[in-house]
């Protein structure tokens, strides 16, 4: 089965330390995390609502558990049997929210709900794994070129985008 922390490195080394682009729709992030992702996790552990401040000192133990809850469970990725099919799933709702999930489960023939739920998983761990990655993989480049197509702004991420796209590997 998958294992959270081998997607960890591949993550860090795409996402830098505190940026906060007024042409990003994420807004303010650190490593990755944007504000938003961190103020759903604080209101989910009942802790404050955190400021920009907070997040730009975010400890790594507290990015680690908001990597594993808000991304990885959204993906119930422990039970996907292939890591290099976890690592695209998750990698694609780390960067675009339940898009991630619904453009894979139309791949996979099943209700695009953005719900993982025992229908999707099956139909993920029953498909052959380098087959299912490399279909994620193609519609996540078309997804770039549509959501750049209808948000010209976007264009000045794209060549960053593809190469995250293109840097993740399948790994039988």
């Amino acid at each position: 089965m998958a294992n959270v922390s081998k997607l960890v490195p591949f993550i860090l080394k795409w996402e830098g330390g505190f940026v906060n682009d007024p042409d990003d729709l994420g807004g303010a992030t650190n490593k990755g995390i944007t504000l938003s992702a961190y103020e759903t996790y604080c209101y989910r552990k009942g802790y404050p609502k955190p400021t920009v401040e907070c997040l730009k000192n975010i400890s790594d133990a507290t990015w680690m558990d908001i990597l594993k809850t808000l991304y990885w469970d959204k993906w119930k990725a422990d039970q996907i049997v292939n890591q290099s099919v976890a690592n695209i799933l998750v990698d694609w709702v780390w960067a675009s929210g339940g898009y991630g999930i619904k453009r894979p489960q139309k791949i996979l023939g099943v209700p695009p709900d953005g719900i993982v739920g025992p229908v999707t998983l099956e139909a993920v761990n029953s498909r052959d794994p380098r087959e299912l990655f490399e279909a994620i993989k193609a519609d996540r480049i078309q997804f770039v070129e549509e959501i750049c197509a209808s948000r010209p702004v976007n264009n000045k991420f794209k060549k960053g985008w593809l190469n995250r796209i293109n840097d993740i590997k399948f790994e039988g």
